[in-house]
């Protein structure tokens, strides 16, 4: 398994991952063109970098105003029980509408962003939520707007 370190990837691996942050759709033949290595060996590593966990894999990013969700709430989750970050984050991707999801510290196990089209919907999205085994109760906050947004890459 790949040290988390970093140590182990070299120049090219972050300049590939690099290419593959900015899109993900790039072919190997671009991202070879852009770091200097032909299409196989680009592929060779991903390859790698995939096996290794480097790379989780590749998603798409929706627009949630393009799908109408312009309600959000940020959800303190408790748990029963000391529930590990893999036991929370498979309880938590089986709501579709959680779209950040984190372990942190205090007296709550997780913080959920969600996401949904309206009041109704978020409330439906929190009592699927709610109905997680071990979950023990939930404590929401609603955003009226939002101040600062930055983002991340």
């Amino acid at each position: 398994m790949l040290q988390r370190t970093g140590d182990r990837l070299d120049p090219l691996d972050r300049q590939i991952i690099g290419c593959l942050t900015r899109d993900a759709r790039a072919t190997y033949a671009v991202i070879g063109d852009e770091v200097g290595l032909s299409a196989p060996a680009v592929k060779r590593r991903v390859d790698r970098l995939l096996a290794e966990g480097v790379i989780r894999g590749f998603t798409a990013l929706v627009d949630p105003e393009v799908l109408g969700w312009r309600t959000e709430a940020y959800v303190e989750v408790y748990w029963k029980g000391i529930p590990s970050p893999t036991e929370l984050r498979r309880a938590l991707e089986k709501v579709p509408e959680i779209v950040d999801a984190c372990s942190v510290t205090g007296s709550a196990d997780a913080l959920v962003h969600i996401l949904a089209a309206d009041i109704p919907h978020l409330e439906e999205a929190i009592e699927r939520l709610r109905q997680q085994p071990n979950v023990q109760q939930t404590r929401s906050e609603v955003v009226l707007s939002r101040l600062i947004d930055r983002g991340r890459p």
